[in-house]
């Protein structure tokens, strides 16, 4: 988690636009993105504390899209690369890491005995399992605080604009220029 200092004005844009109305009575256009973006990390900096009190302290976000990268079929360090949109070097070490913390293991396939697949054991599915039912939890929480309805709406809104063919990528960690 990043660490917040309220002394100091870390962000000009954002700080010195705070509570302005941009067009149609609205927020400013740069507001939207890291509205969304702070929701996003919300979340996800919560799934992270909860998880690290259930047994899993050392997950990190990144290590979360390697999972679903590796899927239930398993995957070579190549193609958890291009599902990721990092170097298979960059994936070989979060790979490796995935494996120093029991998430992860390599196999021979079955129909290349040249390639290693990398597959989930059940501490990578557990902990998968333990998300999904914790963003189902904080998904109600904030249904709870904004209403169900409008957290609906806001899903369904998000829906119409989000292509579908991008709604669910894995490579967020490259576009954000992380390894």
């Amino acid at each position: 988690m990043v660490d917040h200092v309220p002394e100091e004005n870390v962000n000009q844009v954002v700080d010195n636009g705070k509570g302005e109305s941009g067009p149609e009575g609205g927020g400013r256009g740069y507001e939207l993105p890291l509205l969304l973006f702070g929701g996003f990390r919300t979340l996800i900096d919560r799934l992270h504390a909860r998880l690290a009190t259930e047994g899993h302290p050392d997950l990190r976000p990144s290590h979360g899209f390697a999972m679903q990268a590796v899927g239930a079929r398993g995957a070579t360090a190549s193609e958890i690369g291009r599902r990721l949109g990092v170097s298979k070097q960059a994936a070989g070490k979060t790979v490796d890491r995935l494996l120093a913390l029991g998430y992860a293991e390599r196999a021979d396939d079955p129909a290349d005995a040249r390639r290693k697949l990398v597959h989930l054991t059940p501490r990578g599915y557990e902990a998968l399992a333990r998300s999904a039912a914790i963003f189902d939890e904080l998904r109600a929480e904030w249904a709870a605080a904004l209403g169900a309805d409008r957290v609906r709406d806001l899903e369904a809104a998000l829906r119409n604009v989000v292509p579908a063919e991008t709604a669910f990528r894995l490579d967020a960690t490259s576009w954000l220029g992380a390894p």
